[in-house]
Order: structure tokens, then sequence, then C-alpha cells
């Protein structure tokens, strides 16, 4: 049985913390004032209109997927950007020569990356609290979902991290793909206001799964069930989980 180097996890994983921590401004309060600024735009433009949504005030129920867009956003962010900025300096090398596994590197680059989102998505839950009222019914399950999410879309970023060969690749995936579909994933509706033909095509994107089960935390209302929402993400992490082995056993983009 494997014995993880846990001191080297510690190292990669403080490195990666304390480049954080240096850059607060970009890293925490532009995505704090970002989500203030929906509150005021989304909860007054549209909510003097759509006062009520499953019998939640309109402000109240778009603050799960409003932390789930900056979660998921983050969590690729910091992730593609932690890995893959060792492969632009050249210093990916040393830690690729280094006597620690990738699962270690895995563990410190990912770890980190999904506690700077974990930390993120908690104020903008505090900033929310602001602005609307919050009724969280299921804590612990709201926790288990951040907490889930923000690995798995990490470990997605530190796969994107490792396929990009430029500034431009890294940003593509998450301009293009992951922000188009959490807007159309329920950020601020449900899926039920939309044309039956629109309901069913909008189940084929993934981000319905996961915001729908994070809001069921909060006001067990949801589009789908959570098992189902559960199985999506679960399914999701499994994919990412064998595609990163793949990738350092064959040194994709790594040896060469």
């Amino acid at each position: 049985m494997m014995t993880l180097n846990w001191h080297a996890v510690y190292a990669l994983y403080k490195f990666e913390m304390a480049r954080w921590f240096r850059t607060l401004g970009q890293s925490v309060a532009s995505p704090v004032i970002s989500t203030g600024l929906y509150f005021v735009v989304f909860g007054s433009a549209i909510g003097s209109r759509i006062t009520q949504i499953d019998g939640i005030s309109y402000g109240s129920f778009i603050v799960p997927g409003l932390i789930m867009l900056s979660v998921l956003t983050e969590s690729i962010s910091n992730a593609s950007f932690g890995i893959y900025f060792p492969k632009f300096t050249g210093t990916i090398y040393e830690i690729l020569s280094a006597p620690i596994s990738y699962i270690e590197i895995l563990f410190g680059f990912v770890g980190a990356a999904a506690t700077k989102s974990i930390i993120l998505g908690i104020l903008i839950l505090g900033t929310a609290g602001f602005f609307v009222p919050l009724q969280i019914k299921h804590p612990f399950l709201m926790l288990f979902f951040l907490i889930l999410t923000s690995v798995t879309f990490s470990l997605f970023g530190f796969i994107i991290g490792i396929w990009a060969d430029g500034f431009e690749k890294l940003q593509i995936i998450p301009i293009l793909v992951i922000t188009p579909l959490t807007f159309l994933g329920g950020s601020f509706y449900t899926i039920n206001m939309l044309p039956d033909f629109w309901q069913k095509v909008s189940l084929a994107n993934p981000v319905v799964y996961l915001i729908s089960g994070f809001r069921y935390s909060f006001y067990e209302t949801s589009d789908v069930s959570v098992a189902v929402s559960l199985v999506m993400i679960f399914a999701f992490l499994a994919a990412c989980i064998f595609l990163v082995q793949w990738m350092f056993k064959t040194g994709y983009k790594l040896k060469n």
C-alpha cells in the first residue's frame, strides 16, 4: 500500500495558497464585487418583474446559481493556472523529477485550488446575506455540494492547464464553454419555465445538475432529483481522475 508524502503535498499546497494570498484583490475582491453587482442588476431589474419562483423570492432564488457560477469559474481558473505556470516557466521539470508521485502533485495543486473556491463560495454566501434573506435547509448537504463541486472542477481545471500550451488555450474553455453552460444551466431561472423542447435540451447541460442539487440544499426545490445530481457529479469526477492518470502515465504535454 502506497504511503503519501504529506510533506510534499503540504509544500505544493502552501506555495499555491501563498500565491493566492498575494493577489487577494484579483482573486477574492473581484468575484465578490461582481456577485454584488449581479444582485443589484438581476435582483432589482428582473426581480421587480419576477417576484417569486417556486414560492421563493427571485433575489433569494438566484443565490445558489451565483455561488456555483463563481465556484466553477474560480475552480477551473485557479487549478489551470496553478499547473500551467510551472510549465510556462519550466519549473514543472523540477517537480516531476522530485521524489513525489503524481497523486501527491495532484493533491497539492487541486487541493489548493479547491480550498480557494470553497473560501470564495462561503464569502459570496455571506455577501448575499446583505442583499436578500437566506435560508439553508440542509447546511451539511450544501457544504458537501460546495466541496464536491470545487474538487471536481479544480481537477478539470488541472487537466486544462496540462493541455494548454498557451495563455489563449488556457482561457478558451472557461470563456467559450463553461461560462455559457453556467448561464444556461438555471443560474437565474428554473428550467421548468422553458418550453418542453428546451427543457429536454437543458438536461444535456451538466451544469443544470450541479445548480439543481445545490439549490435543493437551500430551499428543497430542484429541477432534477438530488440523487441524479450526485451521480452526474461523481461520473464527471471519475472521468477527470481517469484522464489525469492517463496524462501522467503517458507524460502528455509534461515530458516533451
